[in-house]
């Protein structure tokens, strides 16, 4: 698009400048001429300000909004790209056309005949995702978890929700947006290097009904998702929810989610690790992925352990035989050392 075009754009949202605040600001409200809100990803508060009259252009016009705490300052397509957490400037393009009701451009004859590239997001766009969402707590991720029958969700601080996730559909659907939660993948030294998304359903009870509900970007290899701090000792296996599950019924044990069976199989380790349990899902991907992986961690020194489910996975335990008997599953196949160390008492 070229800077003409998102001017113009920008302008018209600005004619609808109350209605673009009420939609995707809506944690906020209508104070004389301006829209007060907590800041541009539509956090509660009072510290930004949205002009809601004012020319079309220049330093006043209207729509164009400063935070006072920040100093960060822009027009209502800055606003609909951090309120829904966009990173192609296309996707906000595309997400302001729809709100105005607008066709979208036709593509250039070239890019008909070009083969496109595959979305790639790197991992500054990862860390900008997971910066622009926000706590679990009282959102549809906490309703997630609890509705798949997690509730330890202590240490869980690189998961946060987000409102209105931008989901582009495969080939040339229409884009949506859904809530998200949003799961940060960090390398050893604790650095962020990639982000997970899995869009849900605005109740949280199952995940939104997409071709593709889970999708990464980043980094991954590796790396995964944290819960705790491992020095000596670290559980680790392919889903968030599966991980967690198995926290749940080892509430002290660091353990990570390396995202899928590959990446499991291929999971960096801690210089300090000494033990290793490899939290495997009942499949031939997952059967692959312990195999790898115990042989990886046996030819450097570390002891090799494998945490098996009953069913296809530990989440599946959970739901369907209680907390209870999956404590006792894992706790006949835990090195005893480790069972008064990492359950609770």
């Amino acid at each position: 698009m070229t800077r003409e075009n998102a001017s113009e754009l920008a302008q018209r949202l600005g004619r609808q400048a109350e209605a673009v605040c009420r939609h995707y600001l809506s944690n906020g409200r209508r104070q004389g001429r301006y829209w007060t809100v907590g800041d541009v990803r539509n956090t509660p508060g009072r510290s930004m300000f949205v002009r809601l009259t004012g020319p079309d252009t220049g330093k006043a016009a209207v729509g164009h909004w400063t935070d006072a705490a920040t100093a960060e300052y822009g027009d209502l397509l800055d606003v609909i790209r951090e309120s829904c957490g966009l990173i192609e400037f296309r996707d906000v393009a595309d997400e302001a056309r729809s709100f105005l009701s607008l066709p979208r451009p036709e593509p250039d004859p070239q890019s008909r005949t070009r083969p496109e590239k595959a979305p790639g997001g790197s991992p500054e766009a990862s860390r900008r995702l997971f910066a622009m969402s926000g706590p679990i707590g009282g959102t549809a991720v906490e309703a997630h978890l609890r509705n798949r029958g997690i509730t330890a969700l202590h240490e869980t601080g690189n998961l946060r929700f987000h409102p209105r996730c931008y989901y582009r559909p495969e080939g040339h659907g229409p884009t949506e947006t859904w809530p998200a939660m949003i799961a940060s993948v960090t390398n050893l030294g604790g650095s962020q290097t990639g982000a997970h998304r899995t869009w849900l359903r605005p109740d949280g009870r199952g995940k939104a009904p997409v071709e593709t509900p889970r999708r990464a970007m980043g980094h991954l290899l590796g790396h995964g998702v944290r819960f705790g701090r491992a020095q000596d000792v670290l559980a680790a296996g392919e889903g968030i929810e599966t991980v967690l599950s198995a926290r749940s019924g080892l509430p002290r044990m660091p353990m990570m989610a390396a995202l899928s069976a590959a990446h499991l199989a291929a999971i960096l380790f801690p210089a300090s690790l000494r033990r290793l349990y490899v939290v495997r899902d009942n499949d031939p991907a997952g059967n692959g992925a312990r195999d790898t992986l115990v042989e990886r961690a046996r030819s450097v020194g570390i002891e090799a352990v494998v945490l098996s489910p009953m069913l296809g996975d530990f989440n599946e335990d959970l739901r369907a035989f209680g907390l209870d008997a999956l404590r006792a599953a894992l706790q006949v196949q835990m090195i005893p050392e480790d069972v008064s160390r990492f359950f609770a008492g």
